[in-house]
């Protein structure tokens, strides 16, 4: 029925039943409530991200003075001129530190994503005995985090002689199995056997069918796993297996420069600042899929 014959049906209605049409339809004032709450909540969520961006261009007397104050009167940019001189004292500068956080990220990010969706796509459409015990045991794994399997990592590294290398900030990330289980969830949905075996009867290969078929459909999917993942190694911080200053990430340098007290706030504010922009930048690009892939997989927000 189009939206024409429902506006006449309406209109031969008596003027009961009108009123009980109407009585069930959202008015403005209910559609202004709605975005008011949530444009409300957003901001509410959106106060440290604000906080810190104000902090950071406070002078010094700002940050002492007292009741504190949430937005900066006399902006400076002080604080982030005054890094490079912090850092003067370490062996390296700001600039590896930045450049550390973002070779880890990336090529780990890359990895992660490459081996998850190879993952998920063979324990999707291939046929082979024990397929349903191995996405058991992933999901399984879903349930230990980092702390819990710290020392048998350690023990792992120590092994592979890979202590005080970017191998053990890159190769832990790619054995996360959230990225496994929610490409395959979404290839459960998305991608029919007929489309791969329509693919096969070209003569297409199961590289060619995995680069050309199922990464394009599965862009929301990866698209989310590449939000997670650079979120969480952007913010690792690898504890005991990095200690030359040369392989150091960013987020080490910030329990540095904060450990300077209320002086070094604005620096260390500024520091956060600059770690904050890397992430924003991927969540814009990304943010757009994550709602589809995160419905299609079953997990709610």
């Amino acid at each position: 029925m189009s939206i024409s014959n429902i506006l006449k049906f309406k209109n031969r209605l008596p003027s009961s039943k009108k009123m009980a049409v109407r009585r069930y339809t959202r008015s403005k004032f209910g559609d202004f409530i709605n975005v008011a709450f949530l444009v409300t909540a957003g901001l509410f969520t959106m106060l440290p991200l604000i906080y810190a961006v104000c902090t950071s261009f406070k002078p010094l007397d700002e940050l002492l003075i007292f009741p504190p104050r949430f937005f900066v009167r006399r902006p400076t940019l002080g604080n982030y001129m005054i890094l490079p001189d912090l850092m003067s004292s370490l062996k390296v500068p700001l600039e590896r530190y930045i450049f550390n956080s973002l070779f880890v990220s990336i090529v780990s990010t890359f990895f992660y994503i490459l081996i998850a969706t190879m993952a998920a796509f063979v324990l999707s459409k291939a046929r082979f005995k024990g397929k349903n015990v191995i996405f058991w045991i992933i999901q399984f794994a879903l349930m230990f985090n980092a702390y819990t399997l710290g020392i048998p990592r350690y023990l792992i590294f120590t092994k592979m002689n890979i202590i005080d290398t970017y191998w053990v900030s890159i190769l832990p990330h790619l054995a996360s199995t959230l990225g496994v289980f929610l490409a395959k969830q979404y290839i459960d949905g998305y991608i029919p056997n007929a489309l791969l075996e329509a693919a096969k009867i070209d003569g297409a290969s199961h590289y060619r069918v995995f680069w050309s078929i199922v990464m394009p459909v599965i862009k929301p999917a990866w698209l989310t796993l590449m939000l997670f993942a650079f979120r969480d190694i952007w913010a690792a911080v690898p504890n005991g297996t990095i200690f030359s200053e040369e392989l150091k990430t960013l987020p080490q340098i910030v329990t540095q420069i904060t450990a300077g007290g209320t002086a070094r706030a604005g620096s260390s504010m500024a520091v956060t600042v600059i770690m904050m922009i890397p992430p924003i930048l991927v969540f814009l690009i990304s943010q757009s899929n994550v709602v589809e892939a995160m419905s299609s997989a079953g997990i709610k927000e």
